[in-house]
């Protein structure tokens, strides 16, 4: 069966899409140039469909690859049949393959291999004939001992089900039905590990069917396992199981059946039920990744589209207490102007000085706006500038844009998630190598206010903290699936490629680190960037990488307006003689027919996107950054009372509810069964209601506030 048709069966969807879509990879097009910008060869498909394709297809391929593997093993033991190979060929499930394969698989020796060896198998061959006129017992005493021999026998026989396809299919079928997964408490032999372990005492007796648990539920249970904490087991209905094998293995009530039966129960209980719990184990555990990953991706796309202040002149503060608040003034591009320490909190208290340094430096640097990391003293840190900068509300800003006075600076309070990771790393020793870490997180904080985009592209996505168990998950999927949401986020949004940074360029489609290098390089020898045709001048970017990479760069003030838009080169022509069209329309009060543009090679969806770019030429997909403030009242836990009605910030988002930063280091969780009409986006602003606060465990149960 060719391999576009499994696809197209598979995902629903149709088969010349799949083979376009194929076709366009293999030419070394990218997810997001296909989605974007092949419309028409793909049928529209989008970058979640697109990508679907991808991963079957190359999982198919690896499957052939293990085919051939497979093919030959049996071949050179002499035993593929015709039968066989067909079977072999036409699979498309891994499952299926290995149970083929297994009966062939190379493998220690066996009790089975060892009653071979003494030449019992006629004797399980008689046995599972079942006949009523054979004396099983005077049989197996042609063999020596009767009960060595009849042991033998039933050895061979329960490899033989426990390799048998319609068995593994039986039990399979049993398990996916009525599986369970069970845990049981391992006493702690330490007081320190006792105590580890209550980290996870909700998950230490567990019983609950397979197919219903949740996937963070799961991958707890599975940390606890391996921290040695609990043990675990999947088990069906054990009953249910037998009587399945016992149809296809028992024919009669004869001696040589009870013996069957007997071989049947301990392949079961030794082979078969520990083969079948182990797939279900990792099956369920690969479900559970896939929608962690899955959550985890969601996240980190919101959080990269965070909204951007824009190219404003900021100060940002890394607040603390005893080590002060590390304070930077940073040009409109993030150029890094000036640096200082101020300390208005305990235990140092220089609070009146510190007043006087901020106030200057925005004066000085004629700041736009503030941004404060939201870690350890943000609340007191935020609640010292406010009210700085009303005691100066009145003190002319120097600016000339923005606010006109220094009360009216917007202040914003800045996520640190990932910020120490960004400090410490080459990205930013080569950035700044002359100062210290809490100087490059200042910085950092800064310019995610900024452009969230630009700055959290050089940090590992692991590390930005917007997901759940990610440690627990197979790690190259999650690498995969968070490289592809930043190069999706990167190139829906563009770069001005005459400011943007070597770690945003990296994840422009077809670029990659070297080439991103190489145009930085190219940028600071010879200049901006005029028109996009001049990228061509970049060493090692021909053509190809050209056509992938052109229609994703922004080039600002430059010989070609349209340069400045996600139309691309090779539509120039036709978006000319739409803007033309255009601009004879507005004279006319006529409305432009787009049908009349479609040729041969470009149809109504590239010149749907070509008018919308047309009408909003440079448009950035994000919207402005909003202001917003905590509740003045509320600092601490102990501050909160049930009933309360608080401003809040979604943090993280998981399978099972939304965490709500409410300014108090301490995040509370709507859970999921509170969620009205969809899920609630990370870092939305929204109204809660306080509904349950344990304050032993710092627990802090939430909901959305009704309008």
């Amino acid at each position: 069966m060719q391999l576009s048709l499994v696809i197209s069966q598979r995902l629903q969807i149709g088969e010349r899409q799949v083979q376009a879509v194929i076709g366009l990879l293999s030419e070394g097009a990218t997810i997001p140039f296909i989605a974007r910008y092949r419309k028409e060869r793909t049928g529209s498909l989008d970058e979640v469909q697109i990508a679907a394709i991808r991963q079957e297809y190359e999982r198919l391929q690896e499957l052939e690859q293990r085919k051939q593997t497979v093919l030959t093993t049996i071949e050179e033991q002499g035993k593929l049949t015709g039968e066989l190979r067909s079977r072999i060929e036409a699979c498309t499930d891994s499952v299926e393959l290995e149970d083929l394969y297994l009966p062939y698989k190379p493998h220690r020796k066996t009790r089975a291999d060892k009653a071979r060896e003494a030449g019992l198998q006629p004797l399980a061959d008689c046995l599972l004939r079942q006949d009523r006129g054979c004396d099983v017992r005077r049989e197996a005493r042609k063999y020596g001992k009767e009960d060595e021999a009849l042991q033998g026998a039933r050895d061979i026989i329960a490899e033989q089900m426990s390799i048998d396809e319609r068995s593994r299919n039986a039990v399979r079928r049993e398990f996916a039905f009525t599986a369970m997964i069970r845990t049981k408490e391992i006493k702690q032999q330490t007081p320190q590990r006792a105590q580890e372990a209550e980290n996870y005492r909700e998950y230490f007796h567990v019983e609950e069917p397979l197919k219903r648990i949740r996937s963070h539920r799961l991958l707890a249970i599975r940390r606890a396992e391996t921290e040695g904490f609990i043990r675990v087991d999947i088990s069906c209905e054990e009953e249910k199981a037998l009587d399945k094998l016992a149809r296809l293995w028992i024919k009669n009530n004869t001696d040589a059946a009870y013996l069957v039966e007997q071989a049947m129960e301990d392949s079961y209980k030794r082979l078969l039920k520990p083969s079948i719990e182990t797939e279900f184990a990792a099956s369920s555990k690969q479900k559970a990744d896939e929608e962690a990953i899955r959550v985890f991706a969601a996240n980190l796309r919101q959080l990269l589209l965070e909204n951007p202040l824009g190219q404003k002149r900021v100060l940002a503060l890394d607040p603390g207490f005893r080590t002060g608040c590390k304070l930077v003034c940073l040009s409109a591009q993030g150029d890094l102007l000036y640096h200082t320490t101020i300390y208005p909190h305990p235990p140092i208290n220089r609070k009146t000085e510190a007043e006087q340094t901020l106030i200057g430096l925005i004066l000085d640097y004629s700041i736009e706006a503030i941004g404060i990391g939201n870690g350890t003293a943000s609340r007191e840190t935020e609640a010292f500038v406010r009210e700085a900068l009303a005691k100066n509300a009145e003190v002319q800003s120097p600016s000339g844009k923005g606010a006109d006075k220094v009360g009216e600076i917007p202040v914003f309070v800045v996520s640190e998630s990932g910020a120490s990771v960004y400090s410490a790393s080459k990205t930013a020793r080569e950035e700044f190598p002359d100062e210290d870490v809490t100087v490059r997180g200042a910085v950092s904080i800064g310019r995610r206010l900024m452009d969230p985009l630009a700055e959290l592209v050089k940090i590992d996505p692991k590390s930005i903290g917007v997901g759940q168990y990610q440690h627990d998950v197979d790690q190259t999927e999650l690498k995969k699936s968070l490289d592809q949401t930043v190069e999706s986020v990167v190139n829906y949004v563009g770069v001005d490629v005459n400011t943007a940074s070597k770690h945003l360029l990296t994840y422009i489609s077809g670029v990659g680190s070297t080439l991103a290098q190489n145009i930085v390089t190219y940028r600071s020898e010879h200049g901006a960037f005029p028109d996009r045709k001049a990228l061509l001048n970049v060493p090692k970017l021909g053509a190809k990488t050209f056509e992938q990479c052109a229609g994703f760069m922004r080039i600002a003030g430059g010989t070609n307006p349209l340069d400045n838009t996600a139309v691309h080169p090779e539509r120039y022509a036709v978006a000319a003689r739409l803007q033309a069209a255009k601009q004879a329309a507005e004279q006319t009060g006529k409305q432009v027919n787009l049908s009349d543009f479609v040729s041969e090679d470009i149809g109504l969806p590239t010149l749907e996107d070509i008018w919308r770019e047309l009408d909003k030429p440079s448009r950035d997909p994000r919207k402005q950054i909003e202001e917003f403030r905590f509740d003045e009242h509320v600092h601490t836990l102990d501050d909160l009372q049930e009933g309360m009605i608080l401003p809040g910030i979604v943090t993280n988002v998981s399978a099972f509810g939304a965490f709500v930063d409410l300014g108090i280091h301490k995040d509370g969780l709507i859970h999921i069964s509170q969620f009205r009409g969809g899920n609630i986006p990370l870092h939305e602003h929204l109204t809660v209601e306080v509904l349950a606060i344990d304050r032993q465990r710092g627990r802090i149960s939430l909901r959305p506030a009704s309008k």
